[in-house]
């Protein structure tokens, strides 16, 4: 009798334990299903102040001034990095040079593979940045070199298109363009990222163009199978980058805004 007592007993707490788990994956599950209910409606609300906004077009501009570079590296997973995802496109240097004359040509247009209806991507003859280790102004320019002709380690028909620099000591460009994350802590708790994009003019301290945009993860943060949660969210995005694959076309994205405000003198 007592051991079927002890069978009995043993048996209760297996199904009271299996019980328990059950409550407890499920209640999991429906938090986290609870949480990308939520996420979707403050993304959703945050859209609807989305958008572009431009008070003004300039025509005949010779450079530009960039008031905050980018990063030296991308944020792919960092929760709570302020440092603008939505906005990202190019780290470093590569920022810079996505400003200028020739970036584009050399690096994705092909004479043998025309775009129709392609957007110009002129650029401009010079940009002027902060060089934050020694805090001077330097005019950028872009050319394109051919080391092949003085290193033999090159093929002598490589090209590239590189940066050259000098101390700007001439007075502050005109219009300049500046970028900030303008999440909050309720936003990136919910893997939200907001951007505000801004071009100003110098003279007048006034904001000629903004453009305003937000993105999300529906996985919140999930890294299973190497997944990249602020590149995924880029495809979930307003305004969109596209539904399918967005943080590919999240390059030049600052370019494109800011040459519809400020047009590149011919």
């Amino acid at each position: 009798m007592f051991f079927r007592f002890g069978i009995a007993t043993i048996l209760v707490n297996l199904i009271v334990g299996c019980e328990s788990n059950i409550q407890r994956v499920t209640s999991k599950a429906e938090q986290e299903r609870n949480n990308r209910e939520v996420a979707k409606k403050i993304f959703e609300q945050r859209c609807l102040s989305s958008g572009e906004k431009i008070k003004r077009k300039v025509d005949n501009v010779d450079g530009i001034f960039l008031m905050k570079l980018r990063p030296e590296k991308l944020n792919f997973s960092n929760q709570y990095l302020l440092d603008d995802p939505y906005g990202s496109d190019f780290t470093g240097d590569a920022y810079i040079r996505s400003f200028l004359r020739g970036f584009y040509e050399h690096n994705y247009r092909k004479s043998d593979h025309s775009v129709s209806n392609a957007i110009s991507h002129i650029g401009y003859r010079y940009v002027d940045a902060i060089d934050e280790t020694d805090k001077k102004r330097y005019r950028y320019v872009g050319i394109v070199e051919q080391p092949g002709l003085t290193d033999a380690t090159f093929l002598k028909g490589y090209r590239r298109f590189v940066l050259r620099r000098t101390l700007a000591d001439g007075p502050v460009l005109r219009y300049g363009v500046t970028y900030e994350d303008i999440s909050n802590k309720v936003d990136r708790d919910h893997w939200i990222a907001g951007s505000s994009l801004k071009v100003i003019d110098l003279k007048t301290n006034e904001v000629i163009a903004e453009r305003i945009g937000y993105m999300y993860d529906p996985g919140q943060g999930g890294a299973a199978g190497g997944r990249s949660p602020w590149m995924i969210a880029a495809s979930y995005s307003c305004p969109s980058f596209g539904k399918h694959h967005g943080s590919a076309s999240q390059d030049l994205q600052t370019e494109t805004f800011v040459s519809k405000v400020l047009k590149s003198s011919i």
